[in-house]
């Protein structure tokens, strides 16, 4: 499956559009770790903890919308765009979504 975040594949033809291809979930923080990261926010640098689990939380957001385009019978996606939000204190959502196409 070809990903890009551009509108065209150089050397390829988008012969049909097949529609939005999207995935997204839905990640809370662990108690544990908060506890960790909130010393780390006392002396500072990257809460590790949750980098993880924002990349994490991005590439099964990325693997359910290659499976959503599979369906639809893409072989690639265009566009693809990330986004996050907050669900309520301590979950968000990770959103990635993208335009599926047949390339030639």
């Amino acid at each position: 499956m070809l990903i890009t975040t551009t509108e065209t594949i150089p050397g390829k033809n988008i012969s049909e559009i097949l529609g939005v291809a999207r995935g997204s979930t839905v990640r809370a923080r662990n108690i544990g770790k908060d506890i960790f990261a909130s010393f780390k926010n006392l002396v500072g640098g990257e809460i590790e903890e949750y980098t993880k689990l924002q990349a994490d939380s991005r590439e099964q957001a990325l693997s359910r919308m290659i499976d959503d385009a599979h369906k639809l019978g893409a072989n690639a996606i265009v566009n693809v765009r990330l986004m996050t939000s907050v669900i309520s204190q301590g979950a968000a959502e990770v959103l990635a979504y993208g335009t599926a196409v047949k390339t030639n």
